[in-house]
């Protein structure tokens, strides 16, 4: 769960005080919060360009609910596995070199929804009522940019920070019978200059473990443990293979695997348990099952790698870089043909509909399967479907949204061109879990234009809609959420997370805010 990379930030603009970093109290943590009176405007700042003046007036608010207690950008968010209305998020205080790193812990559930109100409302954003969240608890400690957020899997019984300032802290999360919930630190871990991401590992059999990329290329595993008061944060795997910035990295949904990228345009896909090296699976470094760099022509990226993503059958991944390419690799299969069959039925349950086996292209540990070049510019973030659907959606620098079918040779599905304005996709991801006839077929992305979109993606493909004569095909955009600034200085939404249904949908912005929508 990283959050964009800060070099498409703004520097902060505003100096601010630390906050008490003393734990709140359960009653604090399960007050119902009331709505904000007034207008139910959310401060936007002011226009220092010395523009019109009109600005604030004219943006548009969808928001049911915020939280403006950022004193500038917010680059990380993070939801609880189990408690989605548990959001933590993180930034920065100040625009001066020492400013420290800052985060909360906001609870949304007092944010009510809102009515269905007749269309005149849409044309007043001004008559807006929204809920004015306030923090049960502050993440400090920090003396640089908090820019990655983490509740650990399978139950989200800690939750970690990590900084620019190369602070890994984490926090012991209880919720008590009433739901109200309690933070307390557990300790702190500082092995690198930079954390760039963060990234829970989802398997059961290793709870509590969570791996971090740096920007020296360093790759850290580590296993949180509360009761060992010596060392609560324990060191399980660290990895030197990358010679640039590790940028991204993505665990296997059985969790036995961790693949990483990185500027150097390297790819490495660690068997971190061991259970490769088990089956005689691992490559001659004996530390990975896939290893590729860019000394592999058909596998190079001239301008490096930023983003991963496993498919949830864990046969195949895409890493996506510079100049809009995707490379898809095969993945030695770990979990048994009954284990996945058991996880593509419980995704299927989820949706409400029946499994179906989805079809695969043929895999083998290390093959280029694919080498796409659809977009224009640079690849931000990678999100496969749910199973049992086989799509693959990719978000780019260039502002549009590619869906691939993999189960047809990476043909392209849709091409949303212009899907956030012209300005950088940050993030994509779909719904994990749905209504029957929409199960893995809806899309969220956020952008640098300040909008969040979701786009329903059955109907006809790019293909189809080119031999029925070249008709372009109806914009798949189902509903869009705005209220953050976009574009230009201090605008955008820098991350967002939508629990598994994607029934409300909580934005970081780099005006600030932290944002709650409906659907």
């Amino acid at each position: 769960m990283s959050s964009f990379k800060p070099h498409y930030n703004n520097p902060p603009a505003d100096d601010a005080e630390e906050s008490d970093p003393d734990m709140l109290d359960a009653d604090d943590a399960e007050e119902v919060l009331d709505e904000a009176d007034g207008d139910g405007d959310v401060a936007m700042g002011s226009d220092d360009e010395g523009g019109d003046g009109n600005e604030e007036i004219l943006l548009q608010n969808d928001s049911i609910a915020y939280f403006d207690g950022h004193k500038d950008s917010v680059f990380a968010i993070a939801q609880h596995p189990i408690y989605p209305n548990l959001i933590a998020t993180g930034g920065s205080e100040g625009d001066s070199d020492d400013a420290p790193g800052k985060g909360y812990v906001i609870d949304t559930s007092g944010a009510a929804s809102r009515p269905v109100l007749p269309p005149s409302y849409n044309s007043d954003p001004t008559s807006a009522q929204t809920t004015d969240l306030q923090p049960i608890f502050s993440i400090d400690g920090h003396t640089d940019s908090i820019n990655a957020l983490a509740f650990t899997l399978p139950r989200g019984d800690f939750l970690a920070s990590g900084g620019l300032d190369g602070r890994l802290r984490v926090y012991i999360v209880a919720v008590n019978n009433s739901g109200a919930a309690q933070f307390k630190f557990v300790g702190e871990s500082q092995e690198t200059e930079e954390v760039n991401w963060l990234a829970p590992c989802p398997s059961a059999e290793y709870p509590n473990s969570i791996a971090l990329g740096a920007s020296d290329g360093s790759v850290w595993v580590f296993n949180i443990d509360a009761a060992d008061k010596a060392n609560p944060i324990q060191i399980v795997q660290t990895y030197f293979l990358h010679t640039g910035p590790c940028t991204a990295g993505a665990w296997s949904p059985d969790g036995l695997l961790l693949a990483t990228v990185s500027e150097d345009s390297s790819l490495h896909v660690f068997d971190v348990w061991g259970s490769a090296a088990a089956k005689s699976l691992v490559t001659d470094n004996g530390q990975t099952v896939v290893s590729l760099t860019d000394a592999d022509q058909r596998f190079a990226v001239e301008g490096g790698l930023y983003s991963v993503a496993i498919a949830p059958s864990g046969s195949f991944l895409a890493v996506g870089g510079a100049g809009g390419s995707v490379r898809i690799v095969g993945l030695p299969r770990l979990s048994s043909p009954a284990t996945q069959t058991q996880q593509r039925t419980a995704a299927s349950r989820r949706g409400g509909r029946a499994a179906t086996p989805a079809a695969e292209p043929t895999t083998q540990a290390g093959a280029i399967l694919a080498a796409l070049n659809v977009q224009q510019d640079g690849i931000e973030s990678l999100a496969f479907a749910p199973a049992p659907q086989t799509l693959l959606a990719a978000g780019s620098v260039d502002g549009s949204i590619v869906v691939f079918d993999t189960a047809r040779s990476f043909a392209v599905r849709k091409h949303i061109q212009g899907a956030h304005e012209g300005e950088s996709v940050v993030k994509v991801d779909f719904v994990k879990s749905a209504t029957s006839q929409a199960a893995g077929w809806l899309l969220t992305s956020c952008g640098l234009d300040g909008a969040v979109r979701r786009w329903d993606l059955r109907g006809a493909t790019a293909g189809q809609a080119a031999a029925a004569g070249g008709a372009p095909a109806a914009t798949p955009l189902a509903k869009e959420w705005k209220g953050h600034r976009g574009g230009g200085e201090g605008g955008g939404v820098l991350g967002f997370v939508q629990g598994e249904t994607g029934e409300r949908i909580v934005t970081a912005g780099d005006d600030s805010l932290v944002l709650l929508f409906e659907a």
